[in-house]
């Protein structure tokens, strides 16, 4: 069979159809047959209904006309009744110089010579004597129903008789003709669709962020919501309103923090880019809110800094902070983070301990640290039951490990893939690279460990600390390494998910969940099995095809 383009074609007319099938039956496997060829120039549309590309022989560019079709001077068919004139020979020839011009226009054609490019008329129903003849087009380039029997040998005849000299195409220069005819192919862009998915989900989060209106009159308030569902860009949008005063409120003094170092720079770039009456005073981590008054650095391995040491001084600095340092407001994202011993000089910071306004973003799900502290003040609860950030398959695949139900309205994307290996970190990067040459770009991947953290990671914290580790999270050009204990309330497009272990298993569940919900488009767990239904689950593992 020859090459066929489209391979199945849709075609009008029965007419089309029947000269399409045998000439697909009879040409040979070096032969192109293009179906419905259409062509747009300066001077008009054109359409070929079938174009039969022959090496060594030549181009032809078949009109075909169905139904009774005549010649008596000039050339007729019959419409609903009705002598209709119509010119068949015009169409093909007008189709075949337009066709040829486009070819050797473009670059792709090169310094080719031109080829033979000849046109002929199809008339399946019709029937034309042998002797027929008329000064535009040969008896032997109309083909007539009976002339079907032969049909490709007649084309090929066509194709040579109607050369005008010019030299008959090789394989190449048909190869060539069909890439410039059908296109400039385009390969299928995974981040166009991930940006389309990303624009949704920012509308829809903009949408709910008239939840905020609710909280104008409440001073203290705890928004619950699991992965996925906008609690950081909730935050960030509370902090800019009541640094602006909207709502009939003044404008606050306000300090946003959290306790990841990662998140706490994601929210610093977010701030960065505001107009400045919009910014809240403090933005950064929960250290670096006791840093701004004194407080010491400290070993973040060092529990008993973090716990009591630091916290402690840090209320005591906080007591005597003057009045133009303190705040009106604290909103706190990720909040189950915090240890119960933190929340004392987050509430001695504010102007008013009693009545000053306490806003919690959390997900309890998402508590992987050996914390269990809450602010001890009343908040009202909000909770946040859509998923606008993951596609809907990513949001299935964690879903039976959220504490609540969830609604995914993220979109749809490509389904969750698992890559079973004994050698979990090996074939994590091996996906990296094959991500990478499926199109998308190093900073929409992210590679996360579960257990020991990867190589990669540890050389970046060594070469240039925490802070150069993750300033490379921004870098358009590098892939991101991390861990899921870091990546809380980061997200990325891809995400490889490389379950090499969890430790001492303490809260590996909620890790698994984090490390899953960090993809907003793509996820690709890699791990052993076992594993996955150890941690997960059965329903996990079921839904992740393990």
């Amino acid at each position: 069979m020859p090459l066929l383009i489209p391979e199945q074609p849709s075609f009008t007319t029965e007419s089309e159809r029947q000269v399409w099938e045998r000439l697909r039956d009879e040409l040979g496997p070096d032969d192109v047959l293009l179906a419905n060829l259409r062509l747009t120039d300066e001077s008009k549309d054109h359409e070929a209904d079938l174009v039969v590309l022959m090496p060594d022989v030549g181009v032809v560019v078949l009109e075909v006309k169905g139904g009774s079709v005549w010649y008596d001077d000039g050339w007729w068919i019959k419409r609903r009744g009705a002598d209709t004139r119509i010119n068949p020979v015009a169409q093909a020839r007008d189709a075949k110089y337009s066709l040829r011009r486009y070819v050797e226009g473009s670059p792709r054609w090169g310094s080719r010579t031109r080829v033979a490019w000849a046109h002929g008329v199809a008339a399946p129903h019709a029937s034309f004597a042998a002797e027929f003849a008329v000064p535009e087009l040969p008896r032997w380039a109309l083909h007539d129903r009976d002339d079907l029997g032969s049909l490709a040998a007649r084309v090929r005849r066509n194709g040579a008789d109607l050369n005008h000299g010019q030299r008959a195409p090789s394989y190449d220069d048909v190869t060539a003709i069909v890439d410039i005819l059908t296109g400039t192919p385009t390969p299928y862009d995974p981040v166009a669709e991930a940006e389309g998915r990303e624009a949704t989900a920012d509308r829809l989060t903009q949408e709910q962020a008239t939840l905020l209106r609710v909280t104008r009159l409440l001073p203290r308030v705890e928004v619950r919501g699991g992965a996925g569902s906008g609690k950081t860009v909730l935050a960030l949008q509370q902090a800019k309103e009541l640094t602006l005063g909207r709502g009939g409120r003044a404008p606050q003094r306000v300090a946003l923090l959290c306790y990841s170092i990662g998140l706490a720079e994601h929210l610093k770039r977010q701030v960065a880019s505001w107009r400045r009456r919009e910014r809240p005073a403090f933005v950064g981590t929960f250290h670096e809110f006791g840093s701004q008054w004194g407080a010491p650095d400290g070993n973040r391995e060092d529990g008993h800094f973090w716990e009591t040491g630091l916290p402690d001084l840090m209320a005591e600095l906080a007591a005597g902070l003057a009045d133009g340092h303190r705040y009106d407001a604290v909103i706190v994202d990720e909040a189950q983070d915090f240890a119960d011993s933190w929340w004392r000089p987050i509430l001695g910071a504010l102007r008013d301990e009693e009545e000053g306004g306490v806003y919690v973003y959390s997900d309890e799900n998402q508590r992987i640290f050996a914390r269990f502290g809450r602010p001890p003040v009343e908040l009202v609860p909000l909770v946040l039951d859509h998923n606008l950030r993951n596609t809907r398959q990513i949001h299935e695949v964690f879903a039976p490990m959220a504490p609540s139900r969830m609604y995914a309205r993220g979109g749809e994307g490509p389904q969750v893939r698992f890559i079973g290996s004994d050698a979990a970190l090996d074939a994590a990067d091996d996906e990296i690279d094959r991500l990478l040459d499926e199109g998308w770009a190093p900073a929409h991947l992210c590679l996360l460990t579960t257990g020991a953290r990867h190589p990669e990671q540890i050389a970046r914290t060594e070469s240039g600390g925490q802070d150069g580790y993750w300033r490379s999270y921004w870098d358009p050009d590098q892939v991101f390494y991390g861990h899921v204990l870091g990546c809380k309330g980061l997200e990325r497009k891809v995400v490889v998910l490389c379950l090499n272990g969890f430790g001492d298993g303490e809260r590996a569940r909620e890790k698994l969940y984090v490390g899953m919900s960090r993809a907003t488009d793509q996820l690709v767990v890699v791990g052993d099995p076992a594993l996955v239904r150890a941690v997960g689950g059965q329903e996990v593992a079921t839904r992740l095809g393990v």
